[in-house]
């Protein structure tokens, strides 16, 4: 299986302005990185194994203890939290693990586990031993199993560093923090960062779930509204080889929204993100699939600009187990964009079209002239260039789809998206799919421009 990977859009925030919506920078949706990685397996603390814990009757207390654990916080049994959390902890984690159990009791789950890892039981520094006196303390390799209900073929499974400590009666939590200056990491979904609130919508594979915190209600409502149509719009183009069913996590804090997506992002100029975990994609498969919106979106996007945002990240969702990272960034973006913008009746672009949707590329073409090549890689990630690239894919997608048709731009897509391409590999593509070549495209392309600006 592929690493996991994060889809990301949106670029700067835009000036506010009480004129008629138009396409605004913050809004551009772009993938500036397929590879970011999200970790998906139990994390292990680098210490001296210690041999005596690594026995099976040791590892079945571990076990137990775990699912113990989990058994409360799905419950929201808060004395069975108490049983399992050390007194020693300080009334902080009993709190907090208090706080986790009533969010995610909303949370429509299939599953919540957590699982022992095969690494042996670390050592932990002396520091934090001695807040919990002369009983051993162990970091354990742990891993959050969770799977949302109508959303989630297959759970994920995301970190969790673990020390317990042995008590009189019995092994208790000590901790879920990483340990002091480690490179562990403890993943925090949205049920730790306060209530929530969850929203359901009924779309064309089955049921769709929004989760967001009670201050961005007004924002999961929208995205409730829009999520039928947009899944909609996105299997008119792509086809229904996908669930056509969406888990939509609305952010209301930068700590929130890093937790989601990593550190690559502060969220104050990232519209929304798309994640997944392990890629299978000789057999289509990817889990751990969700939409992630930044606290800025709300307040940021217009009803337009939700409408593309989430038609975009929903096309990479869609294709995400057809996808393999390293891919042409053009066509991975450009599809995106196009189906994000097309109208549901599919009408042909016009000049107006181009210069609200595009319009640093409108301003180039009247200047300079049409573009004389296919956006690069390195166009996407020059932060000079990078604006223009995404509007020029957006652009080239679309002509594409309206000179030669969907279904061949949408099997380009399947081509190009197997992985890094060879200047000759993406002409062999347009040759194999809209019967030209690269070149007469560019060619057939830049009239289409120059004609519409």
């Amino acid at each position: 299986m592929a690493p996991s990977a994060t889809y990301t859009c949106g670029v700067p925030a835009p000036e506010t302005s009480p004129r008629t919506h138009r396409r605004l920078p913050w809004e551009r949706i772009g993938l500036a990185g397929l590879a970011l990685a999200v970790a998906s397996v139990g994390v292990f603390l680098v210490a001296p194994a210690v041999e005596e814990q690594s026995a099976p009757d040791v590892r079945a207390e571990f076990q137990a203890l775990l699912d113990s654990w989990a058994d409360a916080v799905r419950t929201a049994d808060s004395a069975a939290l108490a049983e399992v959390v050390d007194a020693a902890a300080g009334p902080e984690l009993l709190e907090a693990e208090i706080r986790r159990a009533q969010a995610l009791s909303g949370v429509p789950l299939t599953e919540f586990g957590y699982e022992l890892g095969i690494e042996p039981a670390a050592d932990v520094p002396d520091g934090v031993v001695r807040r919990f006196g002369d009983d051993p303390v162990l970091a354990l390799t742990v891993s959050l199993r969770y799977g949302i209900e109508g959303v989630d073929e297959a759970p994920t499974h995301k970190p969790v560093v673990v020390l317990v400590v042995e008590r009189s009666d019995g092994w208790k939590i000590a901790s879920d923090r990483p340990l002091p200056d480690s490179a562990s990491v403890t993943w925090r979904g949205p049920w730790d960062h306060g209530p929530l609130d969850v929203r359901i919508a009924e779309t064309a594979g089955g049921t769709s779930t929004i989760l967001a915190h009670p201050d961005r209600a007004a924002l999961a409502e929208d995205i409730a509204d829009e999520l039928p149509s947009a899944v909609d719009a996105v299997s008119d183009v792509w086809g229904t080889d996908w669930p056509e069913q969406a888990l939509v996590l609305v952010t209301s804090s930068r700590d929130e929204f890093t937790d989601q997506v990593g550190t690559a992002h502060n969220g104050d100029e990232i519209a929304a993100v798309a994640i997944s975990d392990a890629v299978d994609p000789e057999h289509g498969q990817a889990t751990g699939r969700r939409i992630v919106f930044s606290p800025a979106a709300g307040s940021r996007l217009s009803r337009e600009g939700l409408r593309a945002v989430l038609r975009h990240e929903l096309t990479h969702i869609a294709a995400r187990p057809q996808t393999v990272d390293g891919s042409p960034m053009w066509i991975l973006e450009g599809y995106a964009d196009h189906i994000g913008y097309r109208s549901d009746a599919g009408s042909p672009v016009t000049g107006t079209d181009l210069r609200r949707i595009a319009p640093n590329l409108a301003v180039e073409v009247s200047r300079n002239g049409a573009p004389s090549q296919i956006p690069t890689d390195d166009d996407f990630a020059d932060p000079v260039r990078s604006r223009i690239a995404y509007e020029t894919a957006w652009s080239l997608a679309t002509f594409l789809a309206e000179e030669y048709g969907e279904d061949e731009l949408t099997s380009l897509y399947r081509t190009l998206a197997d992985g890094p391409v060879s200047e000759a590999g993406q002409s062999d593509a347009f040759t194999a799919t809209v019967g030209v070549s690269a070149a007469d495209v560019v060619d057939r392309w830049g009239d289409w421009l120059t004609d519409l600006v």
